[in-house]
């Protein structure tokens, strides 16, 4: 019954190179995460950190929340929006999500 099977011989030893080819698509990978996505989203991060620092009285912004209203006063945490006539709210620093041109509260 051999001619219908054919015999299992061990191959010869593998190439030396084989391990270091196995791990380019890791590295690919990760090198198409990083500009797709870990990179933009730090750019992002140090922009809205500049733009809450940059922030000063007067200024018409919108939070996260929702909320639309000019800064009265500055903390080092909280930000006092003026929503309303007379009504105010303190809101984090970190939720402002953008500021506004001018006139448009």
């Amino acid at each position: 019954m051999n001619f219908l099977i054919s015999d299992a011989w061990a191959q010869a030893g593998g190439d030396a190179g084989g391990g270091l080819f196995s791990l380019l698509p890791l590295v690919v990978i990760f090198i198409l995460f990083y500009f797709l996505l870990i990179r933009p989203q730090q750019k992002r991060a140090k922009q809205h950190k500049e733009m809450v620092t940059a922030l000063k009285k007067g200024e018409e912004i919108v939070t996260n929340g929702g909320l639309l209203g000019k800064v009265t006063d500055l903390d080092d945490n909280f930000i006092t929006l003026e929503i309303a006539t007379g009504l105010n709210a303190k809101v984090q620093r970190q939720s402002v999500a953008q500021v506004m041109p001018k006139g448009t509260y």
